[in-house]
C-alpha cells in the first residue's frame, strides 16, 4: 500500500542509505525505523555505521511535519486500507444472490423451520435407520439367524459343542459358552446386537458431520442450551454422546468454562444414551408409539430439569457463543465411508475387548457368588419401583457397560418370561438414567476429579431409581397399560 508523500519520500531516502544485509525488504526496514522499532534501530546502527546518523536526520525531519508520530500516521493509513477492503467484501457479500444452499442454511438455524428439520433428521436418521432398520431387521437376522442359540443357528450351536467337547468341567465351559460366556454373551452382544446399531449411527453421524449441518444445529439449540447453563458449542459432545458417552466426556474439554464442563459431564452421565443403548430401547419401544414418546419425554424432561437446577446451583457467568459456518454441501460418499470405517475400527479395537473383559468379570462374579449377593441387594429396590426381580441383573450389568445392560434387558423382554410394556418402559428409563459404565466413570474421574465424580454418581443413583418409582406410580394412577407386541 502507498502512504502520503512525506512518508513515501522518507522511505525512498532511507532505502538509498541501507547497504547492509537484512532479511526484510528495505521498505519494511524503513517503515519500522519510522515507527521507532528499537530492535531494528539497533540492527541498522550496527550495519550502517556513520550512515545511521543521516537516517536519523531523515526520520527526525519526517516527524517534524506531523502533529502525531509517524507510527500513528502509518497505523491509521493501514486501518483505512483495511476498512476499504472490508467495505468492498461486505458490500459484495450482501449484493450476491442467495442460493439454495444459503436459503436452506438459514432455514436450519431459524427456530420455526429448524426444529421441524431437526425432527425429520431424527426420525429418518435415528429412528428409521438406526432404530427400525439396524436394531430391528439387521440385529434380528445376525442375532437370531446367524448366531442363534445353543440349539439353532449357524455359530453358537457349533461353538457350544466344541467347548463342551474340549473342556470337561462345566464351570470352565461357562467362561466361554452357555448363558454368560465370553462368546455366547460378550462377543454375541458386541457383534450381533451392538455392532450393527453403532455402525448405523456412525453412518448417520458422518453424513450429518460432512454436510455442515452440525454447526447449524449448534446455532439452533444455543438458546435452549443457555437455559441449562450451556451454549451451542455443547451440542457437539451431546451429539457424540449418542454414539459413545466416554468419547463425548473427553470432548467436553472444548467447552470454555469449568462450570460448563461440569454440567455437560453430569448430563452425559445421567441421561444421554449411547447409540447401542438408545437403539435397543427404540427398537423395542417403537412397537408402541406411546411408550416411545413417554421414554423420550421422561429422559429429555429429566435432562432439562437437572440441567436448569445445576445451572442455578453452580456459580459462574454464561460465556458468549460464536461459531464459524462451513458451507452447506452434499456429503461425499468417500468422506462418510472413511469416517465410518475409522470409528468402526475404534469400536472393534477399544470396545470389543471391554465386552470380553465384562464377560470375564461376570463369570468371576457369578462363580464367587458376589453377583448373587449384589443382585439380591438390588431386588428390593427393583421391586419398590414396580419391576420384577430379574431386572436387577441387567441393572447390575449397566455399571460394566450401558449397552451391555440394554442388550441384557433386550433378552429379558424377548425371552420366555418377558416383561410387560409398562415394566420395560420403567426399566428403560432407569437404565438410561443409571450410572455411567466403568470406562466413562474412569474418564469422569480423570477429567472432573474423584470428589465431583462420586457426588455425581450418588445424585444419578437417586435420580434414576426415584424417576422409575414416580413413573410407575404415574402409569398406575392414569391407568396406562402399554403393550409392546410379541
Amino acid at each position: 500500500m502507498k502512504y502520503d508523500d512525506n512518508i513515501e519520500s522518507a522511505l525512498t531516502q532511507i532505502a538509498v542509505r541501507l547497504h547492509g544485509d537484512y532479511r526484510l525488504s528495505k521498505r519494511m526496514i524503513g517503515l519500522l525505523l519510522l515507527q521507532d522499532d528499537a530492535e531494528i534501530h539497533n540492527v541498522v546502527r550496527e550495519q550502517e555505521g556513520m550512515e545511521y546518523k543521516s537516517i536519523l536526520d531523515i526520520i527526525q525531519q519526517t516527524k517534524s511535519q506531523y502533529s502525531h508520530s509517524p507510527n500513528y500516521i502509518i497505523t491509521m493509513a493501514r486501518q483505512a486500507e483495511c476498512n476499504s477492503i472490508l467495505s468492498d467484501v461486505v458490500s459484495n457479500l450482501f449484493k450476491r444472490k442467495r442460493g439454495i444452499a444459503e436459503s436452506l442454511s438459514r432455514l436450519m438455524m431459524n427456530p420455526w423451520t429448524g426444529i421441524p428439520i431437526l425432527l425429520v433428521v431424527l426420525y429418518f436418521g435415528i429412528y428409521q435407520f438406526v432404530g427400525v432398520f439396524a436394531a430391528g431387521t439387521v440385529v434380528d437376522w445376525i442375532e437370531g439367524v446367524l448366531f442363534g442359540d445353543a440349539e439353532s443357528g449357524y455359530i453358537l450351536p457349533y461353538v457350544t459343542r466344541f467347548f463342551e467337547t474340549i473342556i470337561p468341567f462345566r464351570f470352565l465351559q461357562e467362561l466361554f459358552v452357555h448363558d454368560y460366556g465370553i462368546i455366547t454373551l460378550g462377543i454375541r452382544y458386541a457383534i450381533a446386537l451392538i455392532l450393527p446399531i453403532v455402525g448405523a449411527f456412525f453412518i448417520v453421524f458422518s453424513i450429518i458431520e460432512d454436510t455442515g449441518y452440525l454447526p447449524r444445529l449448534a446455532m439452533l439449540v444455543d438458546r435452549m442450551l443457555k437455559w441449562i447453563g450451556l451454549n451451542g458449542r455443547a451440542v457437539i459432545p451431546m451429539i457424540l454422546g449418542l454414539g459413545c458417552d466416554t468419547m463425548a466426556t473427553l470432548v467436553t474439554r472444548t467447552l470454555e468454562t469449568k462450570r460448563e464442563r461440569i454440567i455437560a459431564t453430569f448430563l452425559l452421565a445421567l441421561g444421554v444414551p449411547c447409540s447401542a443403548q438408545q437403539a435397543v430401547f427404540i427398537g423395542i419401544l417403537s412397537q408402541n408409539s406411546t411408550a416411545l414418546l413417554l421414554w423420550i419425554s421422561v429422559v429429555v424432561g429429566e435432562l432439562l430439569l437437572v440441567g436448569y437446577l445445576s445451572a442455578k446451583a453452580l456459580p459462574g457467568d454464561q460465556p458468549s457463543f460464536y461459531m464459524e459456518m462451513p458451507p452447506l454441501r452434499l456429503p461425499k460418499i468417500t468422506n462418510v465411508l472413511t469416517k465410518t470405517y475409522s470409528r468402526m475400527q475404534w469400536y472393534l479395537l477399544e470396545v470389543l475387548p471391554l465386552f470380553v473383559i465384562a464377560s470375564v468379570f461376570i463369570w468371576i462374579g457369578r462363580l464367587t457368588r458376589i453377583f448373587d449377593l449384589v443382585i439380591a441387594g438390588l431386588q428390593p429396590i427393583v421391586r419398590t419401583i414396580g419391576l420384577p426381580n430379574n431386572v436387577a441383573e441387567p441393572i447390575l450389568y449397566g455399571f460394566f457397560r450401558r449397552d451391555y445392560a440394554a442388550a441384557a434387558l433386550y433378552d429379558e423382554a424377548t425371552g420366555a418370561t418377558g416383561l410387560t410394556g409398562n415394566e420395560f418402559l420403567v426399566a428403560a428409563v432407569v437404565l438410561t438414567l443409571f450410572l455411567p459404565c466403568i470406562a466413562q466413570f474412569l474418564i469422569m474421574v480423570k477429567e472432573r476429579g474423584v470428589k465431583a465424580t462420586l457426588m455425581m454418581a450418588v445424585a444419578i443413583l437417586i435420580l434414576a431409581f426415584g424417576t422409575g418409582f414416580l413413573l410407575t406410580k404415574a402409569l398406575n394412577i392414569f391407568g396406562i397399560n402399554l403393550s409392546l407386541g410379541g
